[in-house]
């Protein structure tokens, strides 16, 4: 089609046109996948030679003109459709940061594992729980209600896990003590600070880094295909995916303190982290330096995570059993919540579980927590934040889902 148009500046404007329709149909019928670039002279002599009149120079010129109106059109139709999608996704974000900074919230609790669960995952309307016993299960993060379940073999020690929509990965390694997925590969992190890249396909291992000198805490991998490591040393390793170089050192004001949980930001190349004094912290990966790092629990935090795409709230979770929602801005305390025990909690009964539903109860940023019993506050051991959602395990048989309502006006 390009060689036509190029023909009209050395000959007549009514060939031009025929060449496109039938050398256009001849390379289609071809088969041959040429261009009509490709054509020499004397193919093209041929082509025109077949022509019966200049009607067809005209209707193959008309469709040309159509099929050129017809594909803006559709281009004009994909970007509005795009514009759509990202107004409707602002919409979602906001009425999501706006539930979780002021709407009321209540829990839904169930018995999830017969023995316990310590670490939960939430993606695409599903949560994934599991380590403590041989058993992964799948729950929708919606209705609560079970939907399957992964047996892993008992010659493995489960230590970690991930999953996305189709599949879901364990990471079953001699040492490991924390992975890290990003389709199609998973890093796993080791007691000697080593990190193992795995190709999760073809089962091999792929590259080692030697990341720390320390026990390696926590790991996670951004979209610019960087590794974040945390350490007991109270240090973030910054290295290249493929390469293993080591592009930085996060570092903290208030080292040592042992970095326990990390999450990272695609929206402003933002690495969150909890440690084992109960600072969060926030460093920027453009310059590498602490954006804030302030204490928000006396204890050790767990696990910290936020709605990927959210530019506003991060919730924490630690031993001190209460869940916090903090600004991604600077780092204070915009929330903070238990389990209300003093309101009666209402339950719904299926063949297979029994789902609670409980109120909660705000805690104020001043409160002496030693004055709420721990069994009000049992130890968050990980959460994971969906829409208007949070997930949590403690440590124990049971799950618990924190869903946040928009405020009414």
């Amino acid at each position: 089609m390009e060689a036509s148009s190029s023909r009209v500046r050395s000959g007549s404007g009514g060939r031009s046109a025929g060449v496109k329709r039938r050398r256009g149909n001849g390379g289609g019928g071809s088969g041959s996948g040429s261009t009509a670039q490709a054509l020499n002279d004397d193919t093209l002599r041929s082509v025109f030679s077949r022509l019966d009149d200049h009607f067809d120079l005209a209707r193959c010129s008309a469709v040309c003109t159509t099929c050129s109106s017809n594909e803006g059109s559709i281009l004009q139709e994909e970007s509005a459709s795009e514009k759509f999608r990202s107004y409707f996704k602002e919409l979602a974000l906001d009425e999501h940061a706006s539930s979780f900074s002021r709407g009321p919230a209540e829990v839904y609790q169930w018995i999830g594992h017969p023995n316990r669960a310590t670490i939960c995952r939430m993606k695409s309307g599903s949560i994934l729980t599991g380590v403590g016993d041989k058993i992964l299960r799948l729950w929708s993060a919606e209705s609560c209600k079970f939907m399957n379940e992964y047996i892993v073999p008992n010659t493995k020690m489960l230590v970690d896990f991930d999953f996305d929509e189709n599949k879901s990965h364990g990471a079953s390694f001699n040492h490991g003590l924390c992975m890290s997925y990003a389709d199609p590969e998973v890093v796993i992190g080791c007691e000697d600070g080593r990190a193992f890249v795995y190709d999760m396909y073809s089962r091999s291992c792929s590259s080692i880094y030697r990341l720390h000198s320390s026990p390696l805490t926590c790991l996670t991998i951004t979209d610019d295909q960087l590794i974040a490591a945390g350490s007991t040393f109270g240090n973030v390793a910054i290295a290249d995916q493929h390469s293993g170089q080591k592009l930085g050192v996060l570092k903290s004001a208030f080292a040592p303190t042992a970095i326990r949980c990390l999450s990272f930001s695609t929206s402003g190349q933002l690495i969150f982290a909890g440690s084992s004094a109960g600072y969060a912290h926030c460093w920027d990966l453009r310059t590498l330096r602490p954006l804030w790092e302030n204490r928000v629990s006396p204890n050790v935090i767990y696990s910290t995570h936020h709605l990927p795409g959210d530019t506003v709230t991060l919730a924490v979770g630690g031993i001190d059993g209460v869940l916090r929602l903090i600004c991604q801005r600077t780092g204070e305390i915009i929330r903070s919540f238990i389990v209300d025990a003093g309101r009666p909690a209402a339950s719904a009964s299926s063949s297979r579980q029994q789902i609670e539903k409980k109120s909660v109860r705000q805690v104020a940023p001043d409160a002496r927590l030693d004055n709420i019993p721990t069994r009000l506050r049992p130890q968050i051991t990980c959460l994971s934040v969906g829409m208007k959602k949070i997930v949590t395990t403690h440590g124990e048989n049971y799950i618990r889902v924190w869903k946040f309502r928009p405020k009414s006006s």
